[in-house]
């Protein structure tokens, strides 16, 4: 399989920088194998739903990554200061960060950055393009220094076209966010409200959470024109044993288990690779491509994604490229806003009644 097999042409204006508000107004393309596609809403989801099927949502929090600091130094005319950006990309075991750093080649390593008088970091080291910093802070208090000084980390395809402002500090978080350690959101989920929730559950539909701290590696582009040499970015995630019983139930019930968001999919997926899922909890580098056999994933709920992606590989191994293809151009002629900000489309591989 080839790159250019997961290409396409997206008109600019396609790009959304701004979520829809409300958040469930927004459009929700259905695709189910052999069905007619059909343009609804997210509104319309408790409908398009049955009494025990079950929603996996992601509750990682996304954190405020990118920072603006001084570096301080002496100098033959006397202190000087610059300017230093830095951007998470994902935390360490041990407590440090890798984190870009603009400009790397302008910071020594043991020299600190000041982002704020409660905050700061240390470059212990580079690796490749990107930089290893430890904080002067953790736990707690680093997440609170942080959401204090920090801005919330926008994909580069709205961060070229805007800055990140207050709204995002919202808008860029779903309302079921818990866990600290995203350095981006996991878009599908953004559609989701408390009335759309409260609806959801009246109409007897349940909710597994799970965690996938979502990494910038997500943005990374392919390089390779052969995708089974692709190496994907690992990222942290956990399912609970009360997740993965509750997943169980609802398939040994009859249920539908649909994952909101590729992030869900591809941690339970993970936790299932044994055949029936389990509790799991660790680093995930799952690629998943077409001939990639689903464990427990029935549907997925899921925003319009960059051309040339592992996220366009993902949708096609579950729907078929043929497919995908024909619901993205339906999308893109009907004029569905896409990427982190835009519109949603809902995934069934099997056909619906």
């Amino acid at each position: 399989m080839k790159l250019s097999d997961y290409d396409f042409e997206l008109p600019e204006r396609l790009i959304a920088t701004r979520p829809m508000r409300p958040r469930s107004a927004s459009r929700l393309l259905v695709a189910a194998q052999d069905s007619p596609l059909r343009d609804l809403h997210v509104t319309d989801l408790p409908d398009l739903l049955r009494p025990g099927d079950r929603l996996v949502l992601n509750d990682t929090r996304v954190l405020a990554a990118r920072l603006s600091g001084l570096r301080h130094r002496d100098s033959a005319q006397g202190p000087v200061a610059a300017k230093i950006e830095l951007t998470l990309l994902a935390p360490r075991p041990d407590g440090r960060w890798e984190a870009l750093l603009k400009p790397l080649r302008k910071v020594r390593e043991g020299e600190e950055i000041v982002f704020s008088p409660e905050l700061s970091a240390r470059l212990l080291g580079r690796e490749g393009d990107s930089a290893i910093v430890e904080f002067n802070r953790s736990g707690d208090d680093f997440d609170a220094a942080l959401a204090r000084v920090g801005r919330m980390p926008l994909p580069p395809y709205i961060a070229s076209r805007r800055p990140a402002d207050a709204r995002d500090n919202t808008d860029y978080q779903t309302v079921f966010a818990r866990h600290p350690g995203a350095v981006a959101a996991p878009t599908a989920s953004l559609h989701f409200d408390e009335a759309l929730l409260a609806a959801l559950a009246a109409r007897e539909i349940s909710f597994s959470h799970v965690t996938l701290h979502v990494g910038a590696g997500t943005f990374l582009p392919v390089k390779v024109d052969d995708i089974s040499q692709h190496k994907m970015h690992a990222e942290w995630g956990e399912v609970s044993r009360r997740a993965a019983e509750e997943i169980r139930a609802t398939r040994a019930a009859g249920g539908r288990v649909i994952a909101v968001g590729t992030t869900a999919l591809r941690l339970i997926e993970t936790a299932a690779q044994g055949g029936d899922i389990v509790a799991w909890r660790g680093a995930t580098d799952i690629f998943i491509r077409p001939g990639y056999q689903f464990r427990v994933t029935d549907g997925l709920m899921t925003n319009f994604h960059l051309p040339r992606s592992t996220l366009m590989m993902l949708v096609s191994a579950l729907m078929g490229r043929q497919r995908i293809r024909e619901t993205y151009a339906h999308a893109i002629g009907s004029g569905y806003r896409f990427f982190s900000y835009g519109d949603a489309s809902l995934l069934f591989p099997e056909r619906q009644e």
